[in-house]
């Protein structure tokens, strides 16, 4: 992913969100903030996983079922408690970051984001 000027690699892991975003790659987007959250929209559309979860950490990539729009928490976001990463709701976790999402704190709303395969 191409966030901005930010590049994030991830890692996948084997669930059925991770399937239907690789799937529909590549695709291209723009950024929307939320606190130090990153999300842009996807072609995706899936339904919320059992393990889904509004708290993340660093480096999980989330998906927002409702949105179809793929959340990269950084930070806190309105509505953390303390230092957790509380996204607006229950997302299914698809991955994890290769590179320090901390990164994104750099980018602006409405920056260009490219999400293709590495090869």
């Amino acid at each position: 992913m191409t966030i901005g000027g930010v590049t994030i690699k991830a890692a996948l892991f084997d669930t059925p969100t991770a399937d239907a975003i690789y799937d529909s790659l590549p695709f291209t987007a723009a950024a929307c903030l939320w606190g130090e959250e990153v999300y842009f929209s996807t072609p995706v559309q899936v339904s919320r996983e059992a393990d889904a979860r509004d708290v993340v950490e660093a480096g999980e990539l989330a998906f927002w079922v409702e949105g179809d729009a793929i959340a990269v928490g950084f930070g806190r976001t309105p509505i953390s408690r303390g230092d957790e990463i509380r996204l607006a709701a229950p997302t299914n976790i698809w991955g994890r970051s290769l590179d320090d999402v901390r990164q994104l704190k750099a980018v602006a709303a409405g920056a260009p984001i490219v999400v293709e395969r590495l090869e």
